[in-house]
């Protein structure tokens, strides 16, 4: 599929099938997949169904044997449905039996002219040039070889347009072009029929060139995962395919070598170039324990990495998935626009039809000329620029950001990014580096080994970002840890536990004030440390206040940068966090941005929904303890390095967890759908021009099929504009 009305009309035939449902076409990966209830219809009609329409269709289950032989292959399956050879069919355009409008991307190493839609370009030019030289040397026959090229030329045309009347969709462009091809044969305008035929098929070739465009960056990050992989096992390497690595594998990655599979380093230290999947393209360096993903560059040392996900669940496979299938998730401007379309194709057919009667019929107008300008205004009213304009403005806004670590999850989102008013932002990891480190460490009736000893024994197992602070301090200090019974967390509050017969206590101040009474130093602690912009831990043993922890999370480097960005574009930005309120007021007042502190989980979400009511509200999380104000936003973003959570957890992710990467994806979506405005402005105002003109006679048909393809072509390349876009420089 290359065009969205190959989409509309593969999905408006399979949705009219008993038992169907849920029908999801992807234009980019040119998949389809649906609910079927079988015992209405078997999965064999859909595929006949689809066949029938001019498609080649099969079960990706059943392709994924040919692996190797694949251009376009994501996930351990083949996006372009291919035909082996000798089975029954003809290869690639099964069902046609002559070249013709088989909507299918010319596969890899291939040359337009030799697709399908190529050499029907080339079989009607030839004609077509040949007609026209014998009008010069033998006018006798020049006529004949008009219309030869014309049938030749439409007959495939007309199957498919057959084919989508059959399935009960009888306004389809093949069909609008078949009528007006052969009334203007009827009338006697042969030599125009073959030329609008001609520019027709160019037309085709133009969308299908134009798609593997769009597909051409998702395909490049796929290439960015090697072909091949060393294996080390029993002390000896050998070569095999990276597709076929298993969990547990452990391989060798030579410096220069990009890593083969997403995996943790268990030898080694080197710099990793992560750009193909953050966008960062400054390396980091890693070591035994770390995490890397496939398609990093290994920059300095040999590495040995153990294989953590298979390669159809790479970091790189699933980004390529979420951006095809994000095309899935369509705009509500597309939406319409398809629901407008379905009105304006038989309106445009009814005005056709009143153009080419009511002048002769009414007026005593000459039949030849009127049914000539109806013809015109058929192919002039053509929805195909229009359609096509949304769509081809997301495929190249998604496969931009992806490349740019941007990752929205279609078209609903892209438009609910680019009418963001308020930007709210969890602190710890969002805003801050998310690596807290220990600072002090006062003792209130007990040591500090002791103070960190009990708040570490009821921290151990968490991944909370404070009490791997703790966990560290415990570790470099050389305190021992041991596992307190009981422990559990008291979501919003702390941690609670017991060691040695001891019940522990460890959370914020103001939770803790709720268990034991602070005297006046331990009030007076607290409050230089929380004014300090730390966070401040209290220990609690049996009920009585043995210290506190104080830990301080740094701003992100370039989080000033980012807010001070969003301010200049009109957007409010707020710190929505659990903190204390002084230690929210100063991380907030160095980053020039407002906040609202002490919040529990649901007190997040009562903010985001009073926000909500202001303004558009995009919420920034870590995607896990913000789950339920990301669900609550507009737009939920998760902050992470191609982690699970950032790819799957919320609409969209920022995979270099930068805060800048915040505006850029604004940015990013307000230029999409300026993009498309623009897209719009072309395709309605051409037809508004030459519907008048066609109708007044200044314009015939041959210059309605240009108009046609030239507003397709024109509104295509405005969108591919966007594969060029960088969204982190401010405008």
């Amino acid at each position: 599929m290359d065009c969205p009305s190959c989409a509309a009309t593969i999905r408006g035939a399979v949705e009219r099938m008993p038992g169907v449902s849920e029908v999801k076409l992807s234009m980019m990966s040119e998949t389809l997949t649906l609910a079927l209830d079988e015992s209405q219809t078997k999965q064999d009609a859909i595929e006949k169904k689809v066949t029938s329409l001019g498609f080649t269709a099969a079960a990706i289950a059943s392709k994924t044997h040919t692996r190797d032989q694949a251009g376009h292959d994501h996930d351990g399956h083949e996006s372009k449905p291919t035909t082996a050879e000798g089975a029954g069919k003809h290869p690639i355009d099964a069902g046609h039996g002559l070249p013709g409008h088989v909507h299918k991307a010319t596969p890899d190493g291939v040359s337009w002219y030799h697709s399908n839609k190529g050499r029907l370009v080339l079989t009607t030019g030839v004609l077509l040039g040949g007609a026209w030289a014998s009008s010069l040397v033998w006018p006798a026959i020049a006529h004949w070889a008009f219309i030869a090229a014309c049938v030749i030329g439409i007959v495939p045309v007309a199957r498919k347009a057959y084919a989508a009347a059959s399935a009960g969709m009888p306004f389809t462009i093949e069909m609008l072009m078949t009528i007006a091809a052969t009334g203007a044969l009827f009338i006697g305008a042969a030599e125009e029929a073959a030329l609008v035929v001609f520019l027709f098929a160019v037309g085709e070739v133009l969308e299908g060139v134009a798609a593997d465009r769009a597909r051409a960056s998702i395909r490049a990050l796929k290439d960015l995962v090697p072909k091949t992989a060393i294996v080390e096992e029993n002390g000896e390497t050998r070569t095999i395919d990276a597709a076929a690595l298993t969990i547990g594998q452990t391989v060798l990655v030579r410096p220069g070598d990009r890593i083969p599979a997403d995996g943790e380093i268990t030898d080694g230290v080197s710099g990793i170039d992560e750009s193909p999947v953050t966008g960062e393209s400054v390396p980091k360096t890693k070591g035994v324990g770390e995490p890397v993903f496939a398609g990093s560059v290994n920059s300095e040392a040999a590495l040995r990495v153990r294989v953590t996900k298979a390669a159809e669940d790479n970091t790189i496979s699933r980004i390529i998935r979420l951006v095809e299938e994000a095309q899935e998730a369509r705009a509500p401007t597309e939406r319409f626009i398809d629901r407008f379309s379905r009105i304006y194709m038989p309106a445009i057919v009814a005005l056709a039809v009143l153009v080419a009667i009511v002048p002769p019929l009414m007026l005593g107008g000459e039949w030849s000329v009127w049914i000539y300008r109806a013809l015109a205004l058929l192919l002039i009213g053509c929805p195909c620029a229009l359609v096509i304009s949304v769509p081809a403005s997301i495929a190249a806004s998604l496969s931009t950001g992806a490349r740019q670590g941007l990752l929205m999850k279609g078209g609903v989102v892209i438009e609910a990014a680019a009418k963001t008013g308020i930007v709210a932002f969890d602190k710890t990891g969002t805003l801050t580096q998310g690596r807290p480190r220990v600072t002090e460490v006062v003792a209130l009736g007990r040591s500090e080994r002791e103070v960190i000893e009990l708040a570490a024994s009821v921290e151990t197992g968490s991944s909370h970002p404070l009490a791997l602070a703790i966990i560290e301090r415990a570790k470099a200090h050389a305190i021992p840890m041991r596992n307190a019974t009981e422990a559990k967390a008291i979501p919003g509050q702390g941690v609670t536990g017991t060691l040695d017969e001891t019940a522990i206590f460890v959370g914020a101040p103001r939770h803790a004030l709720s268990r034991v009474s602070f005297d006046d130093q331990a009030k007076a602690a607290v409050e230089h440390l929380e004014t300090a912009g730390k966070t401040v831990a209290a220990v609690l043993a049996d009920g009585v206040l043995i210290g506190l922890i104080a830990m301080r999370d740094e701003p992100r480097e370039d989080a000033a940068a980012g807010i001070a960005e969003l301010k200049a574009m009109g957007i409010r930005s707020l710190m929505l966090t659990g903190d204390n309120a002084r230690t929210g007021a100063a991380i907030a007042g160095s980053l020039g941005m407002e906040h609202k502190a002490e919040l529990m989980p649901e007190d997040k979400v009562a903010a985001i929904k009073a926000l909500s009511a202001k303004a558009s509200v995009m919420m920034i999380g870590d995607g896990i303890n913000d789950a339920p104000a990301l669900a609550a936003a507009g737009i939920g973003v998760a902050m992470g390095s191609g982690t699970d959570v950032a790819l799957e957890t919320a609409d969209a992710a920022i995979l270099k967890s930068r805060v800048r990467d915040v505006p850029a994806m604004i940015r990013l979506a307000r230029a999409t759908m300026g993009n498309i405005r623009v897209n719009i402005a072309i395709a309605l105002g051409l037809k508004a021009v030459f519907l008048v003109t066609t109708v007044f006679g200044y314009t015939g048909l041959w210059v309605a099929i240009l108009a046609d393809t030239g507003a397709t072509v024109i509104v295509t390349a405005n969108a591919l504009r966007l594969l060029r876009f960088n969204a982190g420089r401010a405008a």
